[in-house]
């Protein structure tokens, strides 16, 4: 495993349940950050999806030291370079392009591609990654795609997102071939627009009391 490869797996495994972030307004990101830091959640994905993520993320990483900030949604080489200039900690693509993995490969950042069959898993390897992002996780056959993944690719590691909620999370952890799992239901855009910081606490105390790292 290269050292990028361990980077990534120590974040992964550390975080447990990485959020999704999708931040529509830069006012937003510091409480929101806090928030999920003051719930014992510190490994955040911000997503690519709206205008101000980047200034988001550099404002979280400003702001909250104790967040362990990467980016999200990344989707080509211009996100890539992006997300490395600012500093984040860490990358995740929803898929994986052979320009993309090409690119993530050469780049410092520490990158989890997403896949969701045996084929793009082995491209993935190809290039050298791992672990990666199951994804979309429900929707590309759950569980049972995920344990069928084990037989031949023993050795990979997974963080599955999409689908995943507060009622499977644990379900989906306790897979031997999961270090974590991905997910925005830690803090719905509903807590976000109306400034309930407190209830995203909450919700991320609740999730973490009942969550046990594979």
């Amino acid at each position: 495993m290269t050292p990028k490869q361990e980077k990534l797996t120590a974040l992964l495994k550390s975080g447990c349940v990485i959020p999704v972030l999708t931040i529509e307004r830069l006012a937003d990101a510091v409480p929101l950050a806090r928030a999920l830091v003051a719930g014992g959640v510190r490994v955040l994905e911000v997503t690519l999806r709206t205008l101000v993520a980047l200034p988001a993320a550099k404002a979280i990483m400003a702001d909250v030291p104790e967040a362990v900030v990467g980016i999200g949604t990344i989707l080509n080489e211009d996100d890539l370079a992006r997300a490395e200039d600012i500093g984040a900690q860490f990358g995740i693509s929803p898929g994986a392009t052979p320009d993309l993995l090409r690119a993530a490969a050469a780049s410092a950042l520490p990158c989890a591609p997403g896949i969701a069959t045996a084929s793009e898993l082995m491209l993935a390897l190809a290039h050298g990654f791992g672990p990666v992002k199951f994804f979309p996780a429900e929707q590309s056959g759950g569980i049972k795609a995920l344990r069928a993944l084990a037989g031949p690719f023993p050795d990979m590691r997974f963080c599955p997102t999409g689908g995943i909620g507060e009622a499977n999370a644990a379900t989906w952890l306790a897979e031997p071939n999961v270090i974590a799992v991905g997910g925005s239901w830690l803090c719905p855009a509903a807590d976000i627009r109306s400034g309930n910081w407190s209830g995203i606490t909450a919700m991320c105390e609740r999730t973490m009391k009942s969550l046990k790292p594979a």
